[in-house]
């Protein structure tokens, strides 16, 4: 086929071709409207002539018996002239409607009365000139009669010449209408279906599922350009992918290097092979394994969380948030041994994905030990309360960790939940924090249909506050 041009080329090239059936309905319009407009005319003229025919032959029939009965009492020349001119006058008005009429008997007869009455000079039967004279006035009589039947024909004819024209004005509108129509449409097709490919285009990037549909042939340039950066955004998307695959993997394989060492020596320690432990080591011990099992289940679950985080659907189900802060409190004993923690849980269950949850609870623990105030309590409260920014009441589950120390200013909260973003606060600790911690935070509680944010509460100095949705 044959490439389309620019976008405003094919709209304007739309409207132009639709116009043409419009543009011909409004010829036929006008020509039909000068048809009646001619037809009238005509028609009035008519009408108007031959009205006035009848009425000069009224008149000259009324001259024509006034004059021959004058002359039939007075029998004078001037008389005489005067009923030759009446009858000259008549005999001319019969011709003039008879033409106008084109009827031949009532003509042809009244033509004959004429010559008749025309030798009136010698009729000296009063009697027999009463007869022509009430002859011929039968005779326009029918004449009269003849031109309302020709009038009233002549209109029927002019309504249903009318009707014919309307009717095929109407099928005309129509047919051009839908013409016109279908020439909308055909050039409104031509820009939606790109569309439409370049909204497939982006459903597959936002989903990262399927291939993408080959480039359109045929299409505007603008939309061309769009669904080829589209296309350039997908390949590059996909070389990304596969070099954040690829760093996550070699992540995981050399964090196993170090991770197997320290593994190894817990092992040992537990097996006293450097010596007998008492009590007190045994326990950090136990905890150290607990953390070092932990940390090898995480590492392989690396690629599987960075999967989960960007399209995977969490798995909401009933759980007591108390077992969760519980295993994770046990796992952050040693460096909150020095610390008094709060747990305030008013739920017995939740609807939660567990894992999210805990890598929620694990973030702000850690958050809180490395950035609040040594020997100050931490805060860990669980409960429920009704949602108040939307117009219908919503049950949410909400989670606040707080602890003492400086609180956060108005101007870092802006950016505090972005990947890679560490606060300008020292730890408390000798980790150098990579700014992952709270961005985490933020997408697990979106997937699980909530949000975190920092809010301000009475009892500590910072609080991180999640609400999860119980729908």
């Amino acid at each position: 086929m044959v490439q389309l041009g620019s976008l405003r080329q094919l709209t304007l090239g739309s409207f132009v071709l639709a116009l043409i059936p419009l543009i011909a309905l409004l010829w036929q319009s006008q020509s039909d409207l000068a048809k009646v407009g001619q037809m009238t005319t005509l028609e009035t003229r008519f009408v108007v002539e031959i009205v006035g025919d009848v009425q000069q032959l009224d008149n000259a029939v009324v001259d024509v018996e006034r004059s021959i009965r004058q002359y039939s009492v007075l029998k004078s020349e001037r008389v005489a002239a005067i009923s030759d001119n009446a009858l000259e006058q008549f005999a001319l008005a019969a011709d003039n409607l008879c033409q106008g009429l084109g009827t031949g008997e009532v003509c042809s007869f009244l033509t004959t009365q004429i010559d008749q009455l025309a030798d009136y000079r010698n009729i000296e039967d009063q009697l027999l000139l009463n007869a022509y004279l009430a002859t011929i006035k039968d005779s326009v009589k029918q004449l009269r009669a003849d031109v309302e039947r020709v009038i009233t024909e002549r209109v029927a004819l002019q309504q249903s010449d009318l009707n014919a024209m309307q009717a095929k004005q109407a099928w005309s509108t129509a047919m051009l209408v839908s013409v016109s129509l279908m020439l909308i449409l055909l050039g409104s097709q031509l820009i939606v279906n790109p569309v439409n490919n370049l909204k497939k285009i982006i459903r597959i990037l936002a989903h990262s599922k399927g291939e993408l549909p080959p480039l359109t042939r045929h299409a505007p340039k603008e939309l061309l350009d769009v669904e080829k950066d589209l296309h350039w955004l997908y390949d590059r998307l996909q070389q990304l992918e596969h070099i954040r695959t690829a760093l996550l993997r070699h992540a995981a394989h050399e964090l196993k290097t170090p991770l197997a060492s320290i593994k190894e020596g817990c092992s040992l320690l537990s097996e006293n092979v450097v010596g007998d432990l008492n009590d007190n080591q045994r326990e950090v011990l136990s905890l150290l394994s607990g953390s070092t099992q932990r940390l090898n289940t995480l590492v392989e679950k690396l690629l599987d969380y960075n999967l989960l985080l960007q399209q995977a659907q969490p798995k909401l189900m009933l759980y007591k948030p108390q077992t969760l802060i519980d295993e994770c409190i046990e796992d952050y004993a040693l460096a909150i041994q020095n610390r008094e923690v709060v747990v305030d849980v008013q739920v017995d269950e939740a609807l939660l994905d567990e894992e999210l949850f805990r890598r929620v609870l694990d973030n702000l623990v850690s958050n809180a030990v490395a950035h609040g105030a040594v020997g100050r309590p931490i805060f860990v409260k669980v409960y429920m309360s009704k949602s108040t920014g939307e117009s219908i009441e919503e049950d949410m589950l909400i989670l606040d960790v707080a602890n003492h120390g400086k609180p956060i200013s108005p101007e870092s909260v802006t950016t505090l939940f972005e990947p890679f973003i560490r606060g300008s606060e020292p730890r408390n600790d000798n980790v150098i924090g990579t700014g992952l911690g709270l961005s985490i935070v933020a997408d697990c509680a979106r997937l699980m249909h909530g949000d975190v944010q920092v809010v301000e509460v009475d009892y500590a100095d910072v609080c991180f506050r999640v609400s999860l949705s119980q729908k």
